[in-house]
């Protein structure tokens, strides 16, 4: 979450739940893995905590999702990929290869954006995107 996001008792409060310590402990795990599935949380979790299953980590990701603390997006055909909300709004770069998942602002669509809208009348609404290539790091090892 952003630095002036509310903290996850105060908004679970005002939607009328409790703050457990698996819900905090999701919601971290996302925090520190940036971009990750469902079972990459479960498994940063049940290294700090045991007795965390799967279906916990699943149904407070959809509860978090709901309330608007974290998303997710697909990257590719796999799972989806979960992140906090405050990160939306930008490009995903995913490399073919190692798959590292790198992240550029949708302003690099402005010329498109501005195009599309001037001669098709067209608003494009670029939320959350992927685009699919050779990371840096991958192609200088091909040199």
């Amino acid at each position: 979450m952003s630095s002036d996001a509310p903290p996850l008792a105060e908004v679970l409060r005002a939607n009328g739940l409790r703050m457990t310590a698996q819900r905090q402990l999701v919601l971290d795990a996302v925090a520190a893995l940036g971009h990750a599935t469902a079972e990459q949380v479960h498994e940063a979790i049940c290294g700090k905590v045991a007795g965390v299953n799967i279906t916990t980590v699943y149904r407070t990701l959809d509860l978090l999702e709901t309330l608007n603390l974290v998303a997710h997006t697909h990257l590719s055909h796999g799972a989806p990929v979960y992140h906090l909300a405050g990160d939306r709004g930008h490009v995903h770069l995913v490399c073919h290869r190692c798959g590292a998942v790198d992240e550029v602002s949708p302003e690099v669509f402005g010329d498109l954006r501005r195009s599309l809208e001037e001669q098709r009348g067209f608003l494009l609404d670029v939320g959350h995107v992927a685009l699919f290539g050779i990371c840096s790091s991958c192609e200088t090892v091909n040199r």
